[in-house]
């Protein structure tokens, strides 16, 4: 079985821009290189979970996010990281679909393919939504960053609350 960190896109690996679809608008946290770099020589694989409403809206196309989530996986590639699997949910809020975080199937698709140890895996999002669905899923270790656009220290149910990906060198 393999432990693996699952991280949120916008607000965690990328600054949360509402609606990031094209290359020239995508800047990275500062940080996120090396912070998985170092999460990955610790033996976990890398995954993302991104709701990307923005599709099911018709702010872009399925096109549009996968260009830029190749381009994406690109510069992780030339840093020596690799991201195993993007899973996406391209539906709108209203459409209440089985993918849309808090919801896990996300999570449920990528357990189909791959052996993971949830138990030592870790959930980084930045919304509650996202711990939500680390929670649901039974992830052990979730994590909330203050990089994102709408964090509530007082409502949070993350096991741990830091300013950013950055710092979960502290906790692994």
């Amino acid at each position: 079985m393999h432990k693996a960190f699952f991280l949120d896109r916008d607000g965690v690996i990328n600054v949360d821009k509402s609606y990031v679809y094209k290359v020239e608008d995508f800047e990275f946290i500062d940080g996120v290189f090396d912070t998985l770099k170092y999460i990955q020589s610790k033996g976990y694989k890398l995954f993302i979970v991104t709701n990307q409403s923005g599709i099911g809206r018709g702010y872009y196309t399925i096109k549009d996010f996968l260009n830029l989530t190749l381009w994406m996986k690109n510069e992780f590639k030339n840093n020596d990281i690799n991201i195993e699997e993007v899973q996406y949910c391209p539906h709108a809020p209203e459409e209440n679909c089985n993918c849309r975080k808090p919801k896990t199937g996300m999570i449920d698709n990528i357990l189909q393919k791959f052996d993971i140890d949830l138990e030592n895996s870790w959930f980084v999002g930045d919304k509650d939504s996202d711990i939500k669905c680390a929670n649901s899923a039974n992830i052990k270790n979730s994590v909330q960053v203050k990089s994102g656009q709408d964090f509530d220290e007082n409502k949070t149910d993350a096991k741990y609350v830091l300013n950013s990906i950055k710092e979960i060198k502290n906790l692994i």
